[in-house]
């Protein structure tokens, strides 16, 4: 990684598509889709999901609102380009959004990259928007926010589970623990009611707190749920991390905004504590 890599700043890749590109009308949109709750959850990890906001923004920022997002989070998203390393740290300082800006916390990147669980990168990152998503949410809940992606490409399970563990053991050493943030959609494109039977046994093992179960049903089921690697991933170091319950904080599908149910893509947002 040059020096000049290390001072990137990634400009939005999707804004005026998945979201508004105007940062008012982001801003509305955002604190619109972000509900008042009395308690936020003292979440170690939570996934929700990447679609455009118009479509998944109620369940992803139903989920961010449910949680306390602390200054430091660690955002693992599937990669769609298939670019870059296998799991790709963003090499650069910064990832800007419509009217503000978040610092990349490199100094939490640097450790997973010396224990060899990560790389540094740029290339995954430039035009993949599993990641970009969470950042709007995530700033309109911590203003102090550090930032460090991973974009995580094909692993086998026990590279998920080799990975996840030692990614705990350097969470345990850090005086503030980040909040382990995972993108990812449900089932495309099937019917809405065989989606949402699908998505069920993918909820089901989340639920029990079943990483092999999720990886395992995923494969054999067929279910093309983007982000079942970072999600398995996460959730063998949020076990490792004492994470002992999973809460669903809501459901949904596309054609609840567009009306078509026989091709919908599934959405979930999870909180797990």
């Amino acid at each position: 990684m040059t020096g000049g890599a290390s001072e990137q700043v990634r400009p939005p890749a999707v804004a005026g598509r998945f979201y508004p590109a105007d940062a008012a009308a982001l801003a509305a949109q955002i604190e619109a889709q972000c509900p008042s709750v009395d308690t936020a959850l003292a979440a170690r990890m939570v996934i929700a999901p990447h679609a455009g906001l118009v479509y998944s923004g109620a369940i992803a920022g139903a989920t961010y609102a449910a949680v306390e997002v602390p200054e430091r989070v660690l955002l693992l998203g599937p990669n769609h380009t298939g670019r870059g390393a296998r799991v790709s740290a963003y090499a650069g300082r910064a990832w800007a959004g419509p009217g503000f800006e978040v610092p990349i916390d490199r100094a939490l990147l640097a450790r997973l990259v010396e224990a060899g669980l990560a790389e540094f990168d740029l290339e995954a990152h430039v035009a993949e928007h599993s990641l970009e998503l969470h950042l709007p949410f995530l700033h309109f809940r911590q203003a102090a926010l550090r930032l460090a992606p991973l974009c995580v490409g094909a692993l086998s399970l026990a590279e998920c589970e080799r990975r996840g563990r030692a990614l705990a053991g350097i969470m345990r050493t850090l005086d503030a623990p980040p909040l382990l943030a995972v993108s990812s959609d449900m089932h495309h494109f099937a019917s809405a009611k065989e989606g949402a039977r699908l998505d069920a046994m993918a909820l089901a093992a989340l639920e029990a707190l079943d990483p092999v179960a999720l990886y395992e049903t995923v494969r054999r089921e067929r279910i093309s749920m983007c982000g079942v690697i970072p999600a398995t991933l996460a959730l063998f170091a949020a076990l490792e991390l004492g994470v002992t319950s999973a809460r669903l904080i809501r459901y949904g599908h596309s054609g609840e905004v567009s009306g078509d149910h026989e091709r919908v893509v599934g959405y979930a947002g999870l909180a797990f504590v």
